[in-house]
């Protein structure tokens, strides 16, 4: 019987390669670095052999997807940043047996799913910026699943998730679920970004407030209230 081993929610923010290199933001991501890490170390102290990634920055339209390629091999550039993510090679094994899994477990709950196996089907950086640090040495297996849902209710991510721990319990697989992705996402305006030091800031007040409130309810463990502001707070935090 498999098992989610650890869950962790973790950014995935460019600058954290950019941390790695001479210049003005070297060492700026480094308590980011060592923390995915450790999660990775604890993750395999635990037996973890897969990453299961939910990544918001796979953008879908109609349907949810997994991405159950049997390996993920490629020289990475970000579309959204290419002066951040460029030339990023990688190469890790699939799990593809578990992704198509996960496919059929949602299906069978009311959520429209499909698994993929196509190699020209390439990763996102929310789910090849963590693999850099937590699967170094592509000893660890990977899933990838779209989480950026345009047009998608709650209640069908809920099933979603539900479907991933019902097929990740049905397989032999031993799991560390990511869930990569930043809380409030109101990027600041171009012509005020710099000005802002927007790098390390966020964009408005009210966001800030309402993250700090959201990872207070986390550490509390009070998650029906967090459930019950949800909707609103992905209307108004973005």
């Amino acid at each position: 019987m498999g098992q989610i081993v650890l869950t962790a929610k973790v950014s995935h923010v460019p600058t954290m390669l950019l941390s790695e290199r001479p210049g003005r933001l070297q060492g700026k991501r480094q308590s980011s670095i060592d923390a995915h890490r450790e999660i990775a170390r604890r993750a395999r102290a635990l037996g973890a052999d897969t990453i299961v990634v939910l990544d918001t920055h796979w953008m879908v339209n109609a349907g949810y997807h997994v991405n159950s390629n049997a390996r993920f091999c490629g020289t990475y550039t970000s579309h959204e940043f290419p002066q951040f993510i460029q030339g990023l090679e990688y190469d890790y094994p699939g799990n593809p047996a578990l992704g198509d899994l996960i496919a059929a477990k949602a299906t069978e709950a009311g959520v429209h799913t499909l698994s993929h196996q196509v190699p020209t089907l390439d990763l996102e950086y929310g789910t090849l910026v963590p693999l850099r640090y937590m699967n170094p040495e592509g000893d660890l297996k990977v899933v990838s699943v779209a989480a950026y849902c345009t047009v998608h209710s709650f209640d069908s991510s809920r099933r979603l998730g539900a479907a991933i721990r019902a097929a990740v319990e049905a397989s032999d697989a031993k799991v560390l679920l990511v869930a990569s992705g930043s809380l409030s996402h109101k990027i600041w305006e171009n012509e005020l970004y710099e000005a802002n030091n927007g790098t390390f800031t966020i964009s408005r007040e009210f966001n800030r407030q309402c993250d700090l409130r959201v990872l207070e309810l986390w550490e509390k463990g009070e998650i029906a209230p967090f459930l019950r502001m949800l909707p609103d707070y992905a209307i108004h935090c973005s």
